[in-house]
């Protein structure tokens, strides 16, 4: 019933929606003259330097079974559903702060934010993914037909840092080091998600790091989608959609819980 009523009020809301994402991708880069370029420009920056640091400087070696022997395109293709996730639950931490005249002055339905700046981020990483599948077709020598499917994991992706999202913003509002602390955990988890490592390379004690991790199931999904020709794993996905979908309930109550109060502490 709650999922059931959340969609109908999305539905009814989408045109605020689509202007609060397009605002919100509009005013990352309002006075800058290369604009929305940046959001190509930082990811191929930071691409270039861990393939110059981690291929060069430290020789590291393509995990056996890779679906590439290009470093390069193995770390993009891993890097890709990273990027969105991060940048969804970051900026998410702080959106209800950002709006929080809106939130006090009239009565704003706060949930759509975390929501739009995922769409706003969407934006950014269909770009970064368009100049993967050009790069991709270039190096590889053509694109995989299964990548058709990555819209769903983008949706996927969404469910799971909207929900997150949710839990940062409304902690936010209370407990203003929140966002700090989302940096810290977002570090780590990085880390603990195999874009530079797998699990081999991981001490045997700590690999529970990586098997719980539902992003591990993203980055593998993206590269198997974008690299190979090999039909999804039922079995994984419907563990991705699980994390997905409970994360954004169990998110979507948390911040029911903490909603009434934002506009006396804001």
């Amino acid at each position: 019933m709650i999922g059931a009523q959340f969609l109908r009020n999305l539905i009814e809301r989408r045109n605020l929606l689509f202007q609060l994402a397009k605002r919100d991708f509009r005013q990352r880069y309002i006075g800058s003259a290369a604009g929305w370029l940046w959001g190509l420009v930082h990811p191929l920056v930071m691409l270039t330097s861990w393939t110059f640091v981690f291929q060069y400087c430290m020789k590291s070696e393509m995990p056996a079974g890779a679906l590439t022997s290009n470093y390069t395109i193995f770390l993009l293709c891993g890097y890709l559903p990273w990027m969105l996730f991060q940048e969804t639950v970051t900026r998410s931490a702080n959106s209800l702060l950002e709006h929080s005249n809106l939130i006090t002055k009239t009565l704003f339905p706060s949930e759509m934010l975390p929501i739009s700046v995922f769409f706003s981020s969407l934006a950014n990483h269909l770009l970064a993914l368009a100049l993967s599948l050009v790069a991709i077709a270039y190096w590889e020598g053509g694109i995989s037909p299964y990548a058709l499917l990555l819209p769903l994991y983008m949706a996927l992706i969404g469910l799971l840092g909207v929900g997150i999202g949710w839990v940062f913003a409304s902690l936010q509002v209370y407990v203003r080091d929140t966002a700090q602390a989302v940096m810290v955990l977002l570090t780590f988890w990085f880390w603990m998600t195999p874009i530079f490592i797998t699990e081999d390379k991981i001490p045997e004690g700590m690999r529970f790091l990586i098997r719980g991790n539902p992003m591990s199931l993203f980055v593998r999904a993206y590269r198997e989608r974008l690299l190979s020709t090999a039909a999804p794993q039922w079995d994984e996905l419907a563990i991705v959609v699980a994390w997905s979908v409970t994360a954004f309930v169990l998110g979507g109550l948390f911040f029911r819980h903490l909603k009434g109060g934002f506009a006396d502490v804001l």
